[in-house]
């Protein structure tokens, strides 16, 4: 039985990310998918040019709208957030959710290879600590988890007792389960798992293809969230949406033009287990 789940995140003009990727994803998955976008943007930010509409205003609106019509939701799942005004509306709409009994996932989108995302200030990262409090699954990558837990981000990598510390300090901030993409532990390439319900933490190696699309992230995301909220547990979900996303590139590694993302649409039989 598919569950009902709110995606909050942008919507590009042209390209495959945010909620272009995920949509025909959480679909094929069996899941009702709805969506509040965070931002109208012309086209990936690859591409070097770009316009971007912020929505703050509608989506204030809308959650208004929504609440006096008694709109509810299994899951809400937050992603690429504008300004700290945005940050913090959707922070509170979140833990509202909650509240209603909706698991919350927090994709928090802010920056990667060390560095934050042209826009993102260090109040919106304020915000986002907010956002992670209210959040049952996060899945940040490891650029984003150094931020947010307020510690030295390691281009060498880090060591397993460092991973610890990271998600300990992520855990103190009030989030659940945390999944930490794109790390490098003694070494290897690694996703970096914790599980709140059984206090676990676990390493699951990958190898890096040496190709690069624009909303593998969000593809990720995606996939996890639509495992976990098939009832499939925390690592396995995890595992699915690693080897999935990886087949997705393996598919797409030839195409012309990788600024697109991957073309998803045509490619959805990957995605049965």
């Amino acid at each position: 039985m598919g569950k009902q789940i709110l995606l909050i995140n942008d919507l590009p003009g042209y390209g495959k990310v945010a909620l272009a990727a995920m949509l025909p994803i959480l679909s094929q998955m069996g899941h009702h998918v709805f969506n509040l976008p965070t931002a109208l943007v012309s086209n990936t930010l690859d591409y070097g040019k770009f316009d971007i509409l912020e929505t703050t205003e509608y989506l204030s609106n809308t959650i208004r709208v929504w609440d006096e019509l008694g709109f509810s939701f299994d899951a809400v799942s937050t992603g690429f957030i504008v300004s700290e005004r945005q940050a913090e509306l959707v922070a509170d709409y979140c833990r509202t959710c909650k509240e209603r009994g909706s698991i919350v996932f927090v994709d928090p989108i802010m920056g990667d290879e060390g560095k934050l995302y042209n826009g993102i200030t260090e109040k919106t990262v304020e915000h986002m600590r907010k956002l992670i409090g209210a959040s049952d699954y996060m899945v940040p990558n490891y650029t984003e988890a150094a931020y947010l837990a307020g510690v030295e981000y390691r281009p060498q990598g880090i060591s397993k007792g460092e991973a610890q510390m990271l998600v300990d300090r992520l855990r103190t901030q009030g989030a659940g389960s945390v999944v930490i993409t794109s790390a490098k532990v003694e070494g290897q390439d690694t996703v970096i798992v914790w599980d709140r319900d059984s206090m676990v933490l676990e390493f699951l190696p990958f190898e890096m293809l040496p190709v690069r699309f624009p909303g593998t992230g969000d593809i990720f995301s995606a996939l996890f969230m639509g495992r976990i909220l098939s009832g499939v547990s925390l690592r396995a979900s995890t595992q699915y949406a690693m080897d999935v996303t990886k087949k997705l590139i393996e598919l797409s590694r030839d195409l012309p033009d990788k600024y697109k993302g991957i073309p998803i649409e045509g490619m959805l039989e990957v995605l049965q287990p």
